[in-house]
């Protein structure tokens, strides 16, 4: 792979730097020269977590693309410069210095790491690749004194000359000038770095690099640790006495050391003396919103709030919550996001225990049912997903066996989409009006959901049990299971005709016999809003699977490696082309020339379950 770093020095004109941020001259000449970038913003208002405003400046759809194309060129740039200075760190290969093997732990970058044969870059937590709050958090635990600093009107600090000079001044880069000017134009707007845009928190990172060399060589010199995520500065020390070389406690406040006041000063910054603070053992010690006393947590308070929100979502399907001193309906995008970020929370946890709790990754020793091993807050996230997704669905939900069959009817959908109003919208945004469920290690964990029969079986026997603890108004949309007519399914084709299941099923069409032809139906209503479809039979009454249903022009078609999926009757598994390959190039990359007439029977079902559930759902 060619070196983006060398290509972007070796860059002199506009065309060039275009090429390399892979857009055309038109499209940077268009938003710098002709719209302008000043002309492409506008500004709201969030809340900050300690009172008052933040005013964010937010790039248009266009120049916001730009600008991400930017900051993915400078990531890789640091990526190649880190490389360079520290070739066996694990950042370089994340699973090499691993001592157990198999170890699911390899899986998290490990932060602290004492071998200097393998340190790697970790002063700057914040918009940086393989670095997160948590693993800011993670260099200050058990700490006796943990010291917080903001440093005032961070990315206003920076003006157009400043990030200029820098990429022409600075030896990783040495940029032609004019070059620099450009990536000026595209970052800066008003002479400032905006906060909304995506370059400018990498840009920081790189401007700032030398503060955090000089604030870590401090804390190194007085025992302590140093870290940095975006304005927010960062000492930790296991003295019983915290430095006053860096900051002195008294009884007139804090007093930053010459050292310190000096560095930050010189580097263009200044302290934000209301938000300085030294937090001591025998209190709650914060770092950037977590708790690190003994392990990264979030605080008691956070939890308490969405546990209370999320009983009241599930007996009520619907929550209040406290924005600016007032109680307003609750959003559930934001609840989800911060049930997210609690989970992150704990899932790093498990990966640093010793030994790893991680049955997502090794399940040898607890098969699919994970359920007993949850927290009780996993427990509360894993029913919200299941209240989300499927108990509370804002679409019809499917479920497929596979990836490949998502993206087999996404592209039949998206290629029928005339003849499927209820399925697509094609207006002034394509917009898929049924959600097809991506499987995850997460989802294998938190729902016992991966894909695969054997784990669709288990959703269907345990489907209505789990749909009970609810109280919520019942579901508005069908959860659909989309399935192969051969043998892979079988196990649910037993569960189906079962005693505890064929007494409450429906076949449709209704004169078949839910004891013996659930294979038969066009598709099964088997409880609640839960469905099962099933791929319907061939011609001669053959076992059929998704694939079965594109001709012989897209079976036939050639891959680059010369390479096809081959006929029904001709097909071997282990000489043509792979299920994957075949839907992700081929079906998916070329859908535009394929033929899906023979996907039309499986939209169809698809459909006719939509009007099923709408028909009975008020029954």
């Amino acid at each position: 792979m060619l070196s983006r770093l060398k290509n972007l020095k070796g860059a002199a004109t506009k065309p060039q730097l275009a090429s390399i941020l892979n857009v055309s001259p038109v499209f940077l000449t268009k938003c710098l020269y002709i719209i302008k970038p000043e002309n492409q913003y506008h500004q709201f208002e969030v809340n900050k977590k300690s009172g008052g405003k933040r005013v964010i400046t937010a790039p248009s759809e266009d120049l916001k693309g730009l600008q991400s194309k930017l900051s993915e060129l400078l990531l890789d740039c640091i990526d190649e410069i880190n490389t360079l200075k520290y070739p066996d760190s694990q950042l370089v290969s994340p699973k090499k210095n691993i001592s157990k093997k198999n170890d699911p732990s390899a899986e998290v970058l490990k932060v602290k790491i004492s071998n200097a044969a393998i340190k790697q870059p970790y002063l700057s937590h914040g918009f940086t690749r393989q670095r997160s709050i948590l693993t800011n958090a993670v260099m200050h635990l058990g700490q006796k004194s943990v010291l917080n600093i903001d440093l005032e009107n961070f990315f206003d600090s920076f003006n157009f000359g400043r990030v200029r000079g820098f990429f022409i001044k600075n030896k990783n880069f040495e940029l032609s000038p004019s070059i620099a000017t450009v990536i000026a134009q595209i970052a800066c707007y008003k002479d400032t770095l905006p906060q909304g845009s995506p370059c400018s928190p990498v840009i920081t990172n790189l401007i700032t690099h030398h503060l955090d060399i000089r604030l870590a060589s401090l804390a190194k010199r007085y025992k302590c640790t140093y870290t940095r995520y975006a304005d927010d500065i960062t000492f930790s020390t296991r003295l019983s006495v915290f430095p006053p070389e860096i900051m002195c406690d008294s009884l007139n406040g804090f007093a930053p050391g010459k050292r310190l006041k000096r560095a930050i000063k010189h580097a263009g910054f200044s302290i934000n003396e209301r938000k300085t603070r030294i937090q001591y053992k025998n209190s709650r010690q914060d770092v950037t919103g977590l708790i690190v006393n003994k392990k990264p947590n979030v605080k008691s308070e956070y939890w308490r709030t969405a546990r209370a929100k999320c009983n009241s979502l599930f007996n009520t399907g619907h929550f209040i919550t406290n924005k600016n001193g007032r109680s307003v309906e609750g959003n559930i995008n934001e609840l989800e996001g911060q049930l997210n970020f609690i989970d992150q929370v704990d899932h790093y946890n498990r990966m640093r225990q010793s030994p790893p709790l991680s049955p997502e990754y090794s399940l040898k020793n607890y098969g699919k049912r994970t359920n007993g091993l949850l927290s009780g807050r996993e427990t509360v996230f894993s029913k919200f997903l299941f209240y989300r997704l499927f108990y509370a669905n804002e679409k019809p939900t499917i479920l497929c066996e596979g990836k490949t069959d998502n993206v087999y009817l996404k592209s039949a959908i998206n290629q029928l989409h005339n003849q499927y109003k209820q399925l697509v919208n094609i207006g002034d945004e394509y917009k898929l009006l049924v959600r097809f469920i991506e499987y995850s290690k997460r989802t294998r964990f938190l729902l016992e959901l991966y894909g695969g029969a054997d784990y669709l079986r288990g959703f269907i026997d345990t489907y209505a049990v789990k749909s009970k603890i609810y109280n919520a108004p019942k579901p508005e949309n069908p959860v659909i299971i989309f399935i192969d007519n051969d043998d892979g399914p079988k196990q649910i084709e037993t569960l189906l005709q079962s005693r505890n299941f064929n007494k409450k099923t429906t076949l449709v069409p209704n004169t078949l016999d839910p004891k013996k032809d659930v294979r038969k139906a066009e598709f099964i209503h088997v409880i609640d809003n839960l469905y099962v479809v099933f791929t319907p039979r061939g011609d001669q009454d053959e076992d059929t699977d998704i694939e079965y249903f594109f001709g012989d022009d897209a079976r036939l078609r050639k891959h680059t490696n010369g390479m096809f999926f081959n006929t029904v009757q001709n097909r071997d598994p282990l000489k043509d082309l792979s299920k994957e390959v075949f839907a992700t190039q081929i079906i998916k990359a070329q859908k535009k020339h394929i033929n899906f007439n023979g996907l039309i029977p499986l939209l169809d079902r698809i459909v006719n379950v939509i009007n099923h559930y709408d028909s009975v759902k008020g029954l």
